[in-house]
């Protein structure tokens, strides 16, 4: 039996490599049965808090993960809200970087933590990086300060660095830290104390939580690369009821100055399509404007994105999109900073 504490938590397994546990005879991996976790790991018993699981079925591997998902996770939150004083989501790390960022905008108001974890190696191998990710970010998401959650905010723990989810890049496929946040300091740096940046955790708002399961899937995203082709660019911008582009540029925000290309953009958005202006580089911001390879994007209407992840673009498009905003509203909220996914 676990201790009465006042601290309860919810643990989300979505499925992932930091779910799976290694057969000792065949090698096979199989999912961990996390309602047994207190057996599993004994040690959680020692933080005195109340961990109860939920694991969806059937598990989704991240490769796999799409919007709808997102909207399940965010209603089960809703759902748990009141009943738990933080939550972690066992991700798979692929795509944890745009679930957390839409997690971000979908749970409007939120005070509590949301904690995204995962890892490289399965929890069952005896060298994971899983077991101490997993820990952490259970302490985190119970962590309190003068009794108010130490990081109310969307995040994700992984390798000794917490960082905020929607400005989150999964860079390594290798190495056990493999995230980085180019353009934001961690939220928190892990050794052998938990060191908060507070003045870099987002406010409590104190106001109620508000969810948001309102997304428009027709947006896309568009790469940049010397010898992109006009047949290429057009087919993309063709897409029946595309309604947002993310541009991934060069540098601060570069693009071709070939006529066809500025033409042809410049006609989509003459049709209403919102074209987003964000960098190809894991660190740094849109600058349009300061070069002349961007001056023409500024001059037809390309929204320049600052240094917003493609990750967190696209699950801000979804997001402003899908609640109707009118497009004047919605070209004025994507250089707004609206969960602190971007500087302005």
């Amino acid at each position: 039996m676990i201790q009465e504490h006042n601290t309860s938590l919810l643990v989300i397994y979505t499925g992932g490599t930091i779910g799976m546990t290694q057969n000792p005879v065949t090698g096979a991996l199989s999912p961990f049965n996390f309602n047994d976790i207190y057996e599993q790991m004994p040690v959680l018993k020692d933080f005195g808090y109340n961990i109860d699981v939920h694991s969806f079925d059937p598990l989704v591997d991240s490769s796999n993960m799409k919007p709808a998902f997102w909207i399940k996770l965010a209603k089960l939150i809703e759902e748990k809200y009141e009943i738990y004083d933080g939550f972690v989501v066992l991700h798979g790390s692929d795509t944890m970087a745009y679930s957390a960022s839409a997690l971000s905008f979908m749970l409007e108001n939120l005070n509590k933590p949301v904690v995204f974890t995962g890892s490289q190696l399965p929890m069952g191998v005896i060298r994971t990086d899983g077991r101490e990710n997993f820990l952490t970010a259970i302490e985190i998401a119970a962590a309190r300060d003068h009794e108010l959650p130490t990081v109310p905010e969307v995040s994700i723990y992984f390798e000794n660095h917490l960082m905020r989810g929607n400005r989150t890049t999964k860079f390594n496929a290798e190495h056990f830290n493999a995230f980085v946040s180019g353009n934001y300091p961690p939220l928190a740096e892990v050794g052998v104390h938990i060191k908060y940046n507070k003045n870099r955790i987002l406010k409590h708002s104190f106001r109620k939580l508000k969810i948001h399961t309102e997304l428009d899937y027709n947006v896309t995203i568009l790469k940049l690369f010397p010898g992109l082709s006009e047949a290429a660019v057009k087919a993309t911008l063709g897409i029946p009821g595309l309604k947002g582009l993310i541009l991934e540029t060069f540098g601060s925000g570069n693009a071709p100055t070939d006529s066809w290309f500025i033409s042809v953009l410049e006609n989509a958005i003459n049709d209403g399509l919102i074209i987003f202006n964000v960098t190809q580089c894991k660190s740094g911001a849109v600058e349009l404007g300061r070069y002349e390879t961007s001056f023409e994007l500024q001059r037809i209407g390309v929204i320049g994105g600052s240094d917003i992840t493609t990750e967190s673009a696209l699950a801000k498009l979804m997001y402003l999109i899908g609640q109707g905003f009118s497009r004047k509203e919605v070209i004025q909220l994507l250089q707004t900073s609206l969960r602190g996914e971007m500087t302005v």
